[in-house]
């Protein structure tokens, strides 16, 4: 079940309380820049984990200004569109209303998630890279976006993509159960996703693991991560 912190009060809630009840994530900025991305990615990965549970979700954004400029960059992030709040109304029947904010702004009413600054625009980075750089650090804490970490970035997710295409040539085996409760555990515990590509490296890395399985779960993991880790299938090896 997936668990959020709540930033209001700092306690654990559930995501989700209303079993199969449609929950509302709404993300909040107040500009285009990167630190309002992270917002809107972190809203995305939260919509995400929850259809992943069987949640229906309904997406809105509140954006005060540059509203195209955010749908452009959260776009070219691989952030699905999110509606607009001043063309939705409320009373719609939703079981849970989710709040998604930069730490630093004021806290709506009902269940928030803060997300701290970045620092650095990615300017020129690959799209894909500088989300999964994002995605890296955890949301609590602020995110550097400097040579380095993008270079990192990029390499992880060329190695990555390449191995998930030459794993697929092989036949599929099951995701292991143990690979399976590590996923879900991590992104059930607030959204954990550095835990989660800690996953995936402990996945690549695991001497006794068939390589069809190492796929699955993979493929299984980017429902979550939204890194297009099978872009290379059927690449010349």
């Amino acid at each position: 079940m997936l668990r959020i912190t709540d930033a209001r009060t700092g306690e654990s809630v559930e995501a989700a309380p209303a079993r199969r009840g449609l929950t509302r994530v709404e993300a909040h900025t107040t500009g285009a820049d990167t630190g309002a991305l992270r917002v809107l990615l972190v809203a995305d990965l939260l919509v995400r984990a929850l259809e992943l549970g069987g949640t229906p979700v309904w997406s809105v954004l509140t954006c005060e200004r540059e509203r195209a400029e955010l749908q452009a960059g959260a776009a070219a992030l691989g952030i699905r569109p999110f509606e607009d709040s001043r063309d939705v109304g409320s009373g719609l029947g939703e079981a849970q209303v989710i709040h998604v904010v930069a730490e630093a702004a004021a806290m709506p009413d009902g269940p928030t998630v803060a997300v701290a600054p970045v620092h650095g625009t990615g300017e020129g980075a690959d799209p894909t890279a500088l989300r999964l750089a994002l995605l890296a650090r955890d949301r609590t804490a602020p995110a550097a976006l400097d040579t380095a970490v993008l270079d990192e970035a990029r390499a992880l997710l060329a190695r990555w993509r390449g191995r998930v295409a030459a794993w697929a040539r092989q036949p599929s085996r099951p995701i292991p159960d143990e690979a399976r409760a590590r996923l879900r555990a991590a992104w059930e515990d607030d959204l954990d996703a550095p835990a989660v590509l800690d996953t995936l490296t402990w996945v690549e890395t695991s001497p006794d693991l068939p390589d069809g399985a190492r796929f699955e779960t993979y493929a299984y993991a980017d429902r979550l991560l939204g890194l297009e880790l099978t872009r290379e299938l059927g690449a010349p090896a």
